[in-house]
């Protein structure tokens, strides 16, 4: 099945992957564990440290020793901005991670599909125009610059949601790690809308561009496929023009959209790096941010591991769904 040859070429990428970033962190001019101690740290102090990492032995020995804690442990190593080991680190952060991509991408997803289609079928029109002027915007104006301005705006000058974190109050009881989900599995109505206000600016501005480019290409590809004989022929049937568009049309052009959502994912988890910075969000990224500022070795290549298997997962998943919009694609030869 190409599927399983896909998950074999994953996982080679994901072993070369880690190769690669475990030998490039430690090339990297400044001296983490210096860094983490202090100027005033005794020589001493620096070199037990640097003994209790491993970080005084051949490149070679310590992927072996990284690798081996991997398989035989679950870990992946200490980190020096958290003190713990990655893989709990991972394990806490990740969950508010998926919940703001997620949210992001839903919204991209729902706003810019019909967006994109009402911008193909009403083309030059106004419609397309506000279409084309919000794709500009999305993919023009830098997120951090967003980000600030939509603090400004809803958090000061309007007070009406929160600048920063995740939730105000108590978390809901942990099921899933997902503040939304984990509330209303456990009927907790007041989380649930306290993490929903505090989802509601990160994620928004977290969509922007993939709504601006999930919109531009099912314009693209809707125009496409209405100039083609089957969309010329039903509408000589007198099919309704909605059934049209929505069905039969967007079905067949919604296979490049799902092409770029199945790499924008992973793409938007280091677009969250400023986002969670900014709107002090304690996910994953804003620990990658403070991973990559702090040169600590072993939380950059646990996040760079994470970003690997969400690149995997999704492309893996994206070609599954590549046969349900169209049998015509068969996934086993």
């Amino acid at each position: 099945m190409i599927l399983s040859k896909r998950l074999c070429y994953g996982v080679l990428a994901l072993i070369g992957l880690s190769m690669l970033m475990f030998y490039l962190v430690r090339v990297m001019p400044g001296d983490p564990i210096g860094l983490v101690l202090g100027p005033m740290a005794k020589e001493d102090a620096v070199q037990k440290l640097r003994h209790e990492m491993g970080l005084d032995r051949p490149i070679h020995v310590q992927y072996y020793r990284y690798v081996e804690g991997i398989f035989h442990q679950g870990k992946l190593g200490m980190s020096l901005v958290e003190r713990r080991d990655v893989s709990d680190v991972i394990a806490e952060k990740l969950p508010a991670t998926m919940e703001i991509i997620m949210a992001a991408i839903m919204l991209a997803v729902i706003l810019g599909v019909p967006l994109g289609v009402l911008a193909a079928t009403h083309r030059n029109g106004v419609i397309d125009n506000a279409g084309r002027l919000l794709a500009l915007f999305g993919v023009s104006y830098p997120e951090f610059w967003v980000a600030i301005m939509v603090q400004l705006l809803f958090g000061f000058w309007l007070a009406i949601l929160p600048l920063t974190g995740r939730l105000s109050g108590d978390p809901p009881t942990f099921i899933t790690g997902l503040y939304l989900i984990d509330s209303l599995l456990t009927l907790n109505f007041g989380a649930f809308r306290d993490s929903f206000i505090h989802l509601i600016c990160p994620a928004a501005v977290l969509s922007l561009a993939p709504l601006a480019n999930i919109t531009r290409l099912t314009r693209a590809s809707m125009i496409d496929e209405l100039s083609k004989d089957y969309a010329l022929v039903s509408k000589a049937t007198g099919i309704s023009k909605g059934l049209i568009h929505f069905k039969y049309v967007l079905r067949n052009a919604f296979s490049s959209s799902l092409t770029m959502i199945g790499f924008l994912v992973p793409f938007m988890i280091g677009d969250a790096f400023v986002i969670e910075k900014i709107f002090a969000w304690p996910g994953l990224a804003r620990f990658g941010a403070d991973s990559i500022i702090n040169n600590d070795f072993n939380g950059v290549v646990g996040i760079a591991i994470v970003v690997g298997i969400a690149f995997i997962v999704v492309n893996i998943i994206v070609d599954a769904l590549y046969a349900v919009l169209d049998p015509r694609i068969r996934l086993e030869r």
